[in-house]
């Protein structure tokens, strides 16, 4: 009996093995069609398993929707595309209140917004009042039109696209909006190898076939099943503890005028569990955190202007708080 008490609660207590082979039954489906971007794909199932929604920014051409596409077909779930606009009213993302004449009464039609996996195309394309329609239904999964509130169906996703360079004719999403994020992820050019599959793949024709092979692999009740799992990945007192001095760290950086939020901490718990989970642990460890951090934080904190004028980048920043906090042992 002493012996089982000072073993260590999480050992050998969580089976991870159905979770992974569904994992890597989805890159391998994903895989098929994408060419290289097996961070961004990872990252993207560590967001859904953590609950949350990923903020894609880089420039055209780097399969941003692509990947947001072939997401939703190996996921067995509703998938719908709202491509902002300067021109998109609230209504037209969320819905509107028709007048059914039959029945003499008003009838809600609901917008793209009511789906499981929605891609944003160019978020930042919107006006505020747009945009801030969003703010609900990321954060409650719920939409309120006319008094009514309306829930949203399991799983819940959204993938928002915004292009780093073309700013003209553009909104920047305000802090607020920034933080329903889970993860910001940047996404860059391929390798040269990478190039040459992608090239060698639109030679032979091959992507147009695959686009159709691409079978789905994840079902909801599979989604809600992992959720669960992840739920009850262990977390030592002392990784808490390294979470919270990370954050916190941000807000007292002198390069930085805006800190991350008690939310940003939350993310990176949640998220740090499901990456463990991937990698088939059943705890968290500090390297886990430290992966998760930058992507959590890039965008909840605000550079000070010099440090702007300077060219130091909000992940240069992050990278050297995590690297001057004590790691727990």
């Amino acid at each position: 009996m002493e012996q089982m008490e000072d073993k260590p609660e999480f050992e050998s207590r969580l089976d991870l093995s159905v979770l992974q082979g569904k994992l890597d039954a989805m890159r391998a489906e994903i895989g098929k069609v994408l060419v290289g971007q097996q961070e961004m794909v990872d990252m993207l199932l560590v967001s859904i398993l953590s609950n949350g929604h990923v903020l894609l920014e880089g420039v055209p051409g780097v399969a941003k929707t692509l990947t947001a596409k072939l997401l939703a077909k190996v996921i067995k779930a509703d998938f719908s595309r709202i491509q902002f606009t300067p021109d998109l009213m609230p209504s037209d993302v969320l819905g509107t209140s028709i007048f059914n004449q039959k029945k003499t009464e008003f009838e809600f039609k609901p917008g793209p917004i009511f789906s499981n996996i929605i891609l944003i195309d160019e978020i930042n394309r919107a006006p505020a009042k747009t945009q801030a329609a969003l703010f609900e239904v990321m954060e409650e999964r719920q939409v309120t039109v006319d008094g009514e509130t309306r829930k949203m169906t399991e799983p819940y996703f959204v993938v928002a696209t915004q292009n780093p360079i073309e700013q003209e004719g553009t909104y920047r999403l305000p802090e607020a909006q920034l933080d329903r994020f889970l993860f910001k992820l940047t996404v860059g050019y391929p390798s040269i190898d990478q190039e040459m599959d992608i090239l060698i793949n639109h030679h032979e024709q091959k992507v147009a076939v695959d686009l159709e092979t691409v079978q789905p692999v994840l079902s909801p009740s599979d989604i809600a099943e992992f959720k669960k799992v992840v739920g009850e990945v262990h977390v030592e007192q002392e990784v808490l503890k390294y979470i919270a001095e990370i954050v916190a760290a941000t807000r007292k950086h002198v390069s930085l005028i805006l800190g991350a939020s008690p939310r940003a901490s939350v993310s990176i718990l949640a998220a740090s569990k499901a990456f463990a989970a991937m990698n088939g642990r059943d705890f968290v460890t500090p390297e886990d955190v430290k992966f998760i951090a930058v992507p959590v934080m890039r965008h909840r904190v605000i550079l000070t202007p010099e440090s702007e004028m300077e060219g130091i980048s909000s992940d240069e920043i992050i990278k050297e708080i995590i690297d001057k906090v004590e790691v727990p042992r």
